[in-house]
């Protein structure tokens, strides 16, 4: 099995060590094997996809202007 170091700041050590019952290495491990199941999942579904970088960029404009846009509106119950 291979190993892998991990850099964290001293403030999060610090707090982790205050857990000494945790082993810090299996949460890391099962958090990685999450990540990378959520990964394959994502490859999976855009494997069939014909969008290139700009079509993605474009469609991602709309989408955060659309989302800014409906939260910049003032709620309906606010002027209630």
């Amino acid at each position: 099995m291979a190993n892998l170091t991990l850099r964290v700041p001293d403030s999060l050590y610090e707090e982790l060590r205050r857990h000494p019952e945790i082993r810090w290495s299996e949460v890391a491990r099962q958090a990685l094997v999450r990540k990378l199941e959520d990964l394959r999942r994502l490859d999976e579904l855009l494997a069939g996809s014909t969008l290139g970088r700009r079509d993605v960029e474009a469609v991602s404009g709309r989408v955060k202007k659309a989302v800014w846009t409906r939260h910049r509106k003032p709620s309906s119950r606010a002027t209630r």
